[in-house]
């Protein structure tokens, strides 16, 4: 994945809160990582930030401004050397992606921020550590993230990582915000399963960021040119497998004790996750991820 070194980047879709006050709260009842995993199961990678009723206590970080950010984050030559610019430079481009899609439907896609913060952050959902992972606030409607997620992925989860993956969890991420302001959102319950609106939210999160994959070489930035170059099948074969490592089965079997209970699952299996990722790269078309009205989930 490639970004056009003389693209700008648009520093204000991002806010940096790394700061070095933040920290790890303690959790009641000693549930350890494990447990946390599962905790957050219904969390991860959702498009709603669950109440945080049993995790009061957790500390904030001491928000800082983004200057740092700013001064080394100028263009996609920045984005192609440095860590932090990519994730920018992929925000950028996700989010031109969907201004363009609403404009051709007459609608105003309402450009919203990533929080970038380390350990703890503070949000109008409540408070989170990472071990939320990435999530979006619909009372904010911003998306937050640990950059030490992408770590994660690779030594926890087994994922190949990469460029592109981080993408595709970002992409992810803003498909919840654009299902916010559709208000597909609405239509989901805290019900778990199978078939459950909490599935076809997600799916469809993860069908919304192919489709922006399927665009993201041919997205114009603000001066008109696509600000990302060159997606490879490398690339595209790492987010399908990072999209293998968060399905709901893969969790649970790996990571949760090795039992998998399809009525518990909230996100959708491995291969549905990869099938309605695909879906949206093969057909570059938000309307074929009508996750909601089919009775076909994969």
């Amino acid at each position: 994945m490639q970004f056009n070194e003389g693209a700008d980047l648009d520093l204000s879709q991002v806010s940096d809160q790394r700061g070095v006050g933040g920290r790890v709260a303690g959790v009641g009842g000693g549930l350890g990582v494990v447990g946390l995993i599962i905790y957050f199961l219904v969390q991860q990678f959702t498009g709603i930030q669950l109440p945080t009723s049993g995790l009061e206590g957790m500390g904030n970080n001491t928000q800082v401004e983004s200057s740092q950010l700013a001064e080394k984050c100028k263009t996609g030559a920045d984005a192609n050397r440095d860590g932090d610019c990519r994730i920018v430079a992929t925000i950028n481009s996700i989010q031109a992606y969907w201004k363009d899609q609403f404009a051709r439907s007459g609608n105003t896609y309402q450009v919203t921020k990533t929080n970038f913060f380390r350990n703890s952050v503070n949000t109008r959902c409540g408070n989170a550590t990472s071990a939320t992972g990435p999530f979006y606030c619909p009372a904010d409607s911003q998306v937050y993230i640990d950059l030490d997620f992408f770590n994660e992925l690779r030594t926890k989860f087994g994922a190949t990582g990469g460029p592109f993956v981080e993408a595709y969890v970002l992409a992810h991420e803003y498909g919840h915000h654009v299902q916010n302001q559709l208000g597909t959102s609405d239509r989901v319950g805290r019900e778990t399963g199978p078939t459950s609106g909490s599935v076809r939210l997600e799916l469809q999160a993860d069908c919304y960021a192919g489709a922006w994959g399927k665009a993201a070489t041919t997205t114009p930035a603000a001066n008109g040119q696509p600000l990302i170059t060159n997606i490879t099948q490398e690339d595209i074969a790492a987010a399908l497998d990072a999209a293998s490592r968060i399905g709901d089965d893969f969790i649970q079997s790996e990571l949760g004790g090795g039992r998998v209970d399809t009525t518990q699952f909230s996100h959708g299996s491995s291969a549905q996750r990869q099938k309605w990722f695909n879906t949206g790269l093969q057909t570059g078309d938000p309307a074929r991820c009508n996750t909601f009205d089919t009775n076909n989930l994969g």
